[in-house]
């Protein structure tokens, strides 16, 4: 037996907006776990944060629907046998154990009551069938049913950013590292693929945050929520996961289409814009740190961008050189041709029909209905 992260988000820096601060709410997040377990430990982060988080109660139950939950068998998360926890600022908190067993494909959901003025910094924004959450006002962590009048759902997951079951020894994780794209569906779609499988041994876990970079991050308010740079993310994201042994690298783009020059933005200079070669060199980071944790590294190529409010030639030319790097990097398990999977035939820098969300950036749900076939043909050892 062993632990294994079934579910995690990547802790990143939440929009600096007046209404940072909030007293007296509850946090709920359903979470579906991948395969069964007889234990399970949360994972709770402020690493973005600049003061202290106090989380006054939280409670893990069995989810029975979108705001409800069975308050039989649910359980008081203790934190060194206290109800509640204050994580200092940049630090993570894991709680006690809970015995707790659950089949594979139930779905367990944290309850996080916050009493005092709280600093919503840490967190980060996901989506997909998999990733919903919702806020009451008041304590209700052992509400069976959220007050449908004093509650909303919730697309940011604040705080909490893991949950590991004690499983058997076959059991793994495949972490999905990236930016808003692998923020979006595909992450989820991968995890559905998975537990289609009744003899599943694979749990997906998220690392992703949008408008993150390689080699670069913002040192201003107006997109401080783009996050951190790789070289602040990459190792302690991917060392936080228990029982991985994969890990998917799908990033770079917004290090191509990002800068602009100070005369359009004056936080985007041109200088931020890197040669193939550097943002190749900043991937290759991530591989040595990777293999030398005993992951299989596969790499995703980068997505079409023509018709991008920022696209040129020159950025797809940098896009099809770190393509065609990907392919052919010899030290890893391989390469996820995303690029070929999405694009159009007809013009390669393109989505194909019916695979562009709409901005020209961002995937459809059925193009990323189409990554996360081809991510689960890889990790499965279909190819």
């Amino acid at each position: 037996m062993k632990w294994v992260t079934v579910w995690g988000n990547a802790p990143s820096i939440t929009e600096h907006k007046p209404e940072t601060y909030a007293k007296d709410i509850t946090l709920r997040y359903p979470i579906t776990c991948a395969f069964g377990g007889e234990k399970v430990r949360l994972h709770f982060s402020n690493f973005c944060g600049t003061e202290p988080v106090t989380l006054s109660r939280v409670t893990l139950a069995r989810a029975m629907g979108d705001r409800e939950v069975s308050l039989h068998n649910a359980r008081l998360v203790t934190f060194g046998g206290e109800e509640s926890v204050t994580i200092p600022a940049g630090q993570e908190v894991f709680s006690d154990e809970i015995i707790f067993r659950i089949k594979p494909k139930g779905v367990l959901a944290v309850s996080i009551y916050l009493r005092d003025f709280t600093l919503m910094r840490t967190g980060v924004v996901t989506e997909g069938p998999l990733s919903k959450g919702f806020f009451s006002l008041g304590d209700c962590t052992f509400s069976q049913v959220l007050p449908l009048e004093k509650t909303r759902s919730l697309s940011t997951f604040y705080f909490l950013c893991g949950m590991d079951l004690y499983a058997d020894d076959d059991k793994r994780a495949v972490i999905l590292y990236g930016d808003s794209i692998t923020a979006q569906s595909w992450a989820d779609y991968l995890a559905l693929e998975c537990m289609n499988d009744p003899y599943n041994t694979t749990a997906v876990v998220r690392r992703a945050a949008s408008g993150t970079r390689v080699l670069r991050e913002y040192k201003c308010i107006t997109y401080e929520s783009y996050g951190l740079s790789g070289e602040h993310r990459f190792a302690r994201e991917i060392s936080s996961v228990s029982g991985a042994d994969t890990v998917i690298i799908q990033q770079g783009i917004n290090d191509i289409i990002h800068p602009v020059g100070t005369d359009v933005n004056p936080f985007r200079p041109m200088s931020d814009l890197p040669t193939a070669g550097e943002l190749e060199r900043g991937v290759e980071k991530y591989i040595d740190f990777a293999k030398g944790r005993g992951l299989d590294v596969y790499v995703g190529t980068l997505l079409p961008i023509k018709g991008w409010r920022t696209y040129a030639p020159f950025r797809e030319e940098l896009r099809a050189s770190f393509n065609e790097w990907a392919r052919s990097v010899g030290n890893i398990k391989g390469c996820i041709d995303f690029d070929d999977a999405v694009r159009s035939p007809r013009d390669p820098s393109a989505f194909a029909e019916g695979y562009d969300s709409g901005d020209h950036l961002h995937p459809s749900d059925k193009a990323y209905r189409a990554m996360a076939k081809l991510a689960f043909e890889y990790i499965s050892g279909q190819r």
